[in-house]
């Protein structure tokens, strides 16, 4: 069957060179969609377990703006009075609450070593997101002029740091990824964050905004077994002007997106899938109308029609194992090699993990074969239906 099937394709090179092409799309595309939709999916969740909050109070009218800078690094103006943080941990139920707020570096500023880097001002004191993300603990708590960077921000030594508003900040401990623009994001404490807006007022081409007053979004936690809806409602009747998102709330709107992302993906999967296995099945129809003679001379010396099938599936299977391969490989290594361009494009994204990819990779491979082999019988068993001395004498 091997030598049969192998003589066949190296005398239709062209043919057999199309159909594994054709496999190799089909891999291909279920591959990078499968991983693409998983990875961000993946990334929300990660974002939100790095949150590990149960309820975000965030000013009234600005969700999808807070959200936003949690998800992709973006800030927001709005703002919520820092005495609302006191009424919110003072109500039944609310077991701990942490205020963040948001900020950005200047566009190409001479001030700035990084343009437009997302900035989070938090209370290490109160806060339980950040530090129970560090890939490495911290020996000793933040200091004046001291940073956590997100996992593709750099550390630097004592001696250097990165320069914002023309203040230098060192960089002493980095969060594990998220798939996010949090990546490349900075953490600060408050403090610090005042003292940047003082040296900003001489040293940068723009001063530092940052309110003593005001919060971007406080993160709550509750109580263990106490209901977040109604923590989530008393909130709202102890705190003016503010709205509540509780945990399977959070990044609505992303996850609409990505749906969206999912859909039009999928489309063009299906278009592509189509049409590739309709070039297959007409390129395998005219091979096996170009071999009516050599079946029927097959079938007359004792070949059954299940040898003659099993022997045009071989060919087949073995053009689509090549293509297939070829392009799960491409395709991972495209996804895997253009990780970050796609969570800047799409605000979120992490390659899954090694175990689930190889798992899409058998998944795509099974796929194109079973597709191909489809594509494949169809024809073959039209031509296996008629008499041997009839297809012998065509």
């Amino acid at each position: 069957m091997a030598t049969l099937a192998w003589r066949e394709i190296a005398d239709n090179a062209f043919r057999s060179w199309v159909i594994a092409l054709c496999a190799l799309v089909i891999a291909g595309f279920v591959l990078s969609t499968a991983l693409i939709v998983r990875g961000s999916g993946d990334s929300l969740n990660l974002t939100l377990k790095r949150l590990g909050a149960d309820i975000l109070v965030v000013p009234q009218g600005n969700e999808t703006q807070v959200e936003g800078a949690l998800l992709t690094g973006s800030p927001t103006k709005s703002s919520i009075p820092i005495s609302d943080v006191a009424l919110i941990r003072n109500v039944r139920g609310v077991r701990a609450a942490s205020a963040q707020l948001y900020l950005e570096s200047l566009s190409n500023a001479s001030c700035c070593a990084v343009s437009n880097m997302f900035i989070v001002a938090y209370d290490p004191v109160t806060d339980f997101t950040v530090d129970s993300w560090l890939k490495a603990p911290l020996t000793k708590a933040l200091a004046l002029g001291d940073a956590v960077g997100g996992v593709d921000v750099s550390p630097t030594s004592s001696d250097e740091g990165i320069e914002l508003y023309g203040y230098t900040l060192h960089i002493r401990a980095n969060l594990q990824r998220t798939g996010t623009n949090l990546d490349n994001s900075i953490f600060i404490t408050s403090q610090t964050a005042e003292q940047m807006a003082k040296v900003s007022l001489t040293r940068a081409v723009k001063p530092l905004e940052v309110s003593a007053n005001t919060v971007s979004s406080v993160l709550v936690k509750i109580v263990p077994g106490t209901d977040p809806q109604e923590v989530a409602a008393r909130i709202l009747n102890a705190v003016p002007n503010v709205t509540t998102i509780q945990s399977p709330d959070m990044f609505g709107t992303f996850r609409a997106q990505i749906s969206a992302v999912r859909t039009g993906m999928v489309a063009v999967l299906a278009l592509s899938v189509i049409f590739a296995l309709l070039l297959t099945g007409f390129l395998f129809s005219l091979s096996v109308h170009e071999r009516r003679r050599q079946i029927g001379v097959m079938q007359a010396l004792g070949a059954s029609r299940r040898t003659v099938l099993l022997w045009l599936l071989v060919e087949v299977e073995a053009l689509a194992l090549a293509g297939g391969v070829v392009g799960v490989v491409l395709a991972t290594a495209c996804i895997y090699s253009f990780r970050r361009l796609l969570s800047q494009s799409l605000g979120f994204f992490v390659f899954p993990s090694g175990v689930f990819a190889a798992s899409l990779v058998v998944l795509g491979l099974v796929a194109v074969m079973a597709c191909v082999a489809v594509a494949a019988v169809l024809p073959a068993r039209r031509i296996l239906r008629d008499e041997p001395a009839t297809t012998m004498r065509e």
